[in-house]
């Protein structure tokens, strides 16, 4: 269930402006979250990457039930994007803080990836709520 929620959460961030735009009294609760988008992003994206040992480890499945599997690419994609994105500022600070051309070489990919960032937002609202709505039905 955390899974999907952090999903969730994740993305309303990444699509934030296109939501606030359309829906201005939505500006409160999602201001409520700014303050966890790091650790959001980097939850998000460290599920992405073990997401994908699973979406690998199950390809035998994709000719069993393919929707499932769908979901799954879908969820590793949207996580990795917009977790890198959300993420990236903790992950530079922490991780990538005593090597300049490792810092200039991911911000050159988050600069890359900022235009996909209101659709990968809207992609993983969607499949962290298909998430819960698989995992709980």
């Amino acid at each position: 269930m955390l899974a999907g929620l952090i999903t969730i959460c994740g993305g309303i961030l990444a699509a934030s402006s296109f939501i606030v735009a359309k829906k201005p009294n939505a500006k409160q609760l999602i201001d409520k979250m700014v303050p966890y988008q790091g650790w959001i992003g980097i939850v998000m994206f460290c599920w992405g990457v073990f997401g994908v040992l699973g979406v690998l480890g199950t390809m035998s499945v994709m000719s069993v039930d393919f929707s499932f599997w769908l979901l799954n690419l879908l969820s590793v994609a949207a996580n990795l994007v917009v977790g890198f994105i959300l993420g990236f500022a903790l992950i530079s600070k922490y991780a990538l803080n005593k090597n300049e051309a490792a810092q200039k070489k991911g911000e050159a990919i988050r600069m890359k990836l900022l235009k996909f960032q209101i659709p990968f937002g809207f992609l993983a609202i969607a499949v962290g709520v298909l998430y819960l709505v698989v995992i709980y039905t």
